[in-house]
């Protein structure tokens, strides 16, 4: 059984936490990069203590302490979105592969006969360092990686040139061609 919940949040200087206790149970994070909230279940208590915020299951139940688990990472994430914030770095490999970014839109020449444009979300900032290195960033982790998994998907890497857009640090297997 995991113990995830356990474990106690610090909280980094500059960053404010707000447990709002009502209808529904709402934790408000705000730090130098912005702000988030989340929806606390009502089988989780959330309590902040000198700096310090505590999970426990209010009840013995299962899925109680799951949820208190759960809910901890998430709050984690979001101290440490808020405090210093998440970026994804995705390569592009391929003749003729390369990327763009204007403005809140991200231009991929992907091999394709024509051009794919992304429009960003709210809250997501993308740079193009070199033409075929992109760097997602932003302060809800969720958002990041769904950025970073819809722009890989575009063109996903195949295993015989290994061709396509990847993560910086994934590894693609290769397969052998066909043989004569």
């Amino acid at each position: 059984m995991s113990r995830v919940a356990n474990s106690p949040i610090r909280l980094p200087n500059g960053v404010d936490v707000a447990v709002e206790t009502g209808d529904t149970t709402v934790v408000k994070a705000k730090g130098a990069k912005g702000s988030l909230s989340l929806g606390i279940s009502p089988e989780v208590d959330v309590r902040q203590e000198d700096g310090v915020l505590v999970f426990a299951p209010r009840s013995e139940s299962r899925s109680a302490r799951a949820l208190a688990g759960t809910t901890r990472s998430l709050v984690n994430n979001m101290v440490v979105g808020v405090s210093e914030g998440f970026e994804k770095h995705l390569r592009l490999e391929g003749v003729g592969y390369r990327a763009q970014a204007r403005g809140r839109q991200l231009n991929l020449q992907l091999g394709f006969s024509h051009p794919v444009d992304y429009e960003l979300p709210e809250g997501i900032e993308v740079q193009t360092a070199s033409p075929t290195e992109i760097v997602v960033k932003g302060i809800d982790k969720q958002l990041v990686g769904q950025v970073s998994a819809e722009i890989r998907g575009f063109r996903p890497p195949e295993p015989y040139k290994g061709k396509g857009v990847r993560y910086a640090d994934e590894r693609v297997r290769r397969k052998e061609g066909k043989k004569k």
